[in-house]
């Protein structure tokens, strides 16, 4: 799957999973992770309408960083139990598969940025 495919989904799965999340947690927890979750994929649509390669990378950048912020209110919220063992279980491999997808995205744009063809199109996330 491409980055944008695996940020999207986790995104379904965070407003599914935290829809069980305590009433008192709407405007903390859940709506915390529910805005990181939307972040990484928005970000993600935003760098590509970007019209350089470096504003490119610089959402993707952002993206990322919403991803790891994700990542750890997954595990807090499993600490506090408002995840059961599977839903952070499945939470946090979709998290891994787009953290190393987005990771080698990026590594790859950051290591074509200085050749001639960064010039050229890009391709869509």
């Amino acid at each position: 799957m491409r980055p944008f495919e695996l940020a999207d989904a986790i995104a379904v799965e965070v407003y599914r999973a935290t829809g069980g999340f305590p009433r008192a947690e709407l405007f903390g927890l859940t709506w915390q992770m529910r805005r990181a979750a939307v972040a990484v994929a928005a970000n993600i649509v935003e760098g590509c309408a970007r019209q350089s390669l470096k504003d490119y990378i610089q959402f993707l950048d952002w993206a990322f960083g919403s991803l790891r912020e994700l990542g750890y209110f997954i595990i807090l919220a499993h600490r506090l139990e408002f995840l059961r063992q599977d839903q952070a279980a499945r939470l946090n491999d979709r998290y891994e598969q787009c953290a190393r997808t987005l990771t080698g995205l990026i590594r790859s744009l950051r290591a074509n940025a200085s050749s001639p063809q960064a010039l050229s199109p890009r391709p869509q996330a």
